[in-house]
């Protein structure tokens, strides 16, 4: 028996339930929650009632309601691909019935605008005890770049150096302006400032201020701009002789034409405002009128390609290696009726909740991908949809 809670109704969940009702070899019994029921009972005709055997509603704000669900359906793990926000009452519910624990992005406060993993590593002491495991950012980046890394690290280096994390979508989804994610997380994150590690100490930059061109296989050169994304963080930590860490992501120009004029006129604020005798926060408004994410997948063209740059030292040599995978909006799409995006966070998300169910990855305690071996997670995202690349190449990035 291999029972799963997951939480969430939106893109990613739906590429979650779907991929684990394929499975039942891992997943016996799937239950979905989320704070609209209709979702919920939709996935479920979509995946079959036969997986989904149970749907429920569930404020995931209130960890107290968690608890409730989770001692009703007892699962195994909790599969959280609700908001960042809710991370740690989620974990607190996880706490509370001794249940194992996976999500895909780390907590963030919803009243401010910063994401790091201080918050939810500050329970490793209390899963130890509890017995029970939780396992961080099993998403693709993070996630997937996390495991890359360490299988560079394990197959490629005696040392590794300098990394360099590139997330491109060159898909083509027909719309003037939309993300491809939760907008109000998705525009949060952009609007932050940059930060990359380098030499012992985190370095910060302006927003979207600086820029690579870069050609990613599948797609071709498309500019890239530094960001801070969580993995670094958990990276630096594990990986002590990586004297740099960067992320980089593609912005097409209409994209960041609209986006530089949302923020011009406040629409990109969390601050509330007074409107019509109420308060709102102008990027919840501005989520609420543009595309639903999962709206996108019908006509979507295009790739993806997603991967890690690693140079290091391997028998006294310096070589770089490039570590990818390339995945198809139209072939998501055919399959799970996803966008690529979704997919490429929901499937790493379904195989780390299986290498946990099977106990390959199962440790009590707080932990981050890169922390475990590798190697049966890299199968598997070759069996289950993201087939990877390693070549050895030049780096394409000056020191």
């Amino acid at each position: 028996m291999s029972r799963v809670l997951i939480i969430g109704a939106g893109g990613v969940a739906s590429v979650v339930v779907k991929k684990c009702a394929m499975l039942p070899e891992y997943f016996s019994e799937i239950h979905l929650a989320s704070r609209t029921l209709s979702k919920c009972e939709k996935l479920q005709q979509e995946a079959g009632q036969d997986r989904v055997v149970g749907v429920y509603q569930v404020d995931a704000d209130h960890a107290d309601q968690v608890a409730d669900l989770i001692r009703n359906v007892q699962p195994d793990l909790v599969i959280n691909v609700a908001l960042p926000y809710q991370d740690l009452p989620i974990m607190d519910a996880c706490l509370e019935t001794g249940v194992h624990y996976l999500d895909t992005a780390n907590y963030e406060p919803k009243d401010v605008a910063k994401f790091e993993y201080s918050w939810q590593w500050a329970y490793h002491d209390r899963f130890k005890e509890k017995g029970i495991m939780a396992l961080l950012g099993a998403g693709f980046d993070p996630g997937v770049t996390n495991v890359f890394t360490a299988y560079a690290a394990k197959h490629y280096f005696d040392e590794i150096h300098y990394l360099d994390i590139v997330d491109c979508n060159g898909g083509d989804h027909g719309q003037a302006f939309a993300t491809n994610f939760n907008p109000e997380i998705n525009i949060r994150e952009i609007t932050q400032r940059g930060r990359y590690w380098e030499n012992g100490e985190w370095h910060e930059t302006d927003p979207i201020s600086v820029r690579e061109d870069l050609d990613y296989p599948g797609v071709g050169v498309r500019a890239s701009y530094l960001l801070f994304h969580e993995e670094l963080e958990s990276l630096v930590k594990h990986f002590p002789t990586l004297k740099r860490a960067r992320f980089w992501m593609t912005f097409g120009e209409q994209y960041l034409t609209h986006l530089r004029v949302l923020e011009n006129v406040g629409m990109t604020s969390i601050e509330p405002i007074e409107f019509q005798g109420q308060k709102i926060v102008p990027l919840e408004f501005l989520k609420a009128v543009l595309p639903n994410p999962g709206s996108l997948a019908e006509g979507y063209t295009g790739m993806t390609c997603i991967g890690t740059y690693v140079t290091g030292i391997k028998d006294g040599v310096e070589k770089t290696i490039f570590i990818y995978n390339n995945c198809d909006h139209a072939a998501c799409y055919e399959e799970v009726g996803a966008q690529a995006v979704s997919y490429t966070t929901g499937v790493p998300a379904m195989i780390a909740a299986s290498m946990m169910l099977q106990g390959h990855w199962m440790k009590a305690g707080v932990w981050n991908m890169e922390q475990f071996d590798p190697d049966e997670f890299m199968n598997r995202l070759n069996h289950y949809g993201l087939p990877w690349q390693v070549v050895e190449t030049e780096s394409p990035f000056k020191r």
